[in-house]
């Protein structure tokens, strides 16, 4: 298992009450699950990947077996009707942390690295959604991409690198991985990590509709908080970063304050970023 980021930092913001009620709503390999589980909070565990359900509760089948934690494979988006069929309601804390563990990007075989080049374009982390990213880059118009890449990716390159994955279908089909870099270099004339990046994590976004849902969770999610209970999100892209703050200034629901010392109610480490507010 990997080490969650931000780990004390979370813990410690959620100041945990002794079988408090606390959903963390993408539960990955369990790192941030199991610092509150120590903490003696009585836990929700949501994640849209079965896999990683179907380990930690293996893992954790005692804290199951004596009613500390419910685990769930679900997205996240389905929160208000999860939350309600387990008896979570009024809780204390909900955490969302929008990365994808290490062993999700590496060894899933769904295309999620840019290091994976036989892989195929999938990008799917619940199979049971329809499009892939191989349809996207095979069906979309030129136009389609480009709005696509440069909404989710803000990359620079957008237009130019939309033009080239139209023209190379019209000869190969872009199935995989490799395929896809294989445009991106061209287009560029360079190997350009930064742009994998941000190309891939647009295709992955769009795929899962990780926006939308990242809205309704911070809404449905609000509703289930008690006065006082803490909402965390740790973002790792200005563009999901933008729906948090937007969303907070939007609620007169909460008192928030951005704070950098003191409290530190906004932390950082590496990528990630920690935002906290607190339900009036």
């Amino acid at each position: 298992m990997h080490s969650p980021v931000l780990l004390q930092n979370v813990i410690k913001s959620l100041d945990i009450k002794d079988n408090g009620l606390y959903i963390d709503a993408t539960v990955g390999e369990g790192g941030h699950l199991r610092g509150i589980l120590s903490k003696n909070g009585k836990v929700l565990g949501l994640d849209i990947d079965k896999s990683q359900i179907q380990a930690l509760s293996n893992q954790l089948k005692d804290y199951i077996e004596r009613g500390q934690l419910i685990l769930e494979a679900e997205n996240f988006a389905n929160l208000a009707n999860i939350a309600k069929k387990n008896g979570f309601n009024q809780i204390d804390g909900i955490l969302i942390d929008l990365g994808l563990s290490f062993k999700q990007i590496i060894d899933s075989g769904k295309g999620l690295s840019y290091n994976k080049p036989n892989d195929l374009l999938d990008m799917r982390l619940n199979l049971n959604l329809k499009i892939k990213a191989s349809d996207i880059v095979n069906k979309f118009t030129e136009n389609e991409l480009y709005e696509l890449f440069s909404r989710n990716s803000e990359d620079i390159n957008s237009r130019v690198i939309a033009e080239n994955i139209v023209r190379s279908r019209n000869i190969k089909k872009i199935m995989t991985v490799g395929d896809l870099l294989d445009v991106i270099d061209k287009t560029l004339n360079i190997k350009d990590m930064r742009t994998y990046a941000r190309i891939f994590q647009s295709l992955r976004m769009e795929v899962n509709d990780e926006l939308n849902n990242l809205k309704k969770v911070l809404i449905d999610g609000t509703k289930l908080l008690k006065k006082g209970g803490k909402f965390l999100v740790i973002t790792f892209h200005s563009i999901e970063d933008r729906v948090v703050k937007q969303f907070i200034k939007s609620s007169d629901l909460f008192n928030f304050q951005e704070l950098i010392k003191g409290n530190a109610l906004l932390s950082y480490e590496k990528s990630a970023k920690l935002r906290v507010f607190i339900k009036k």
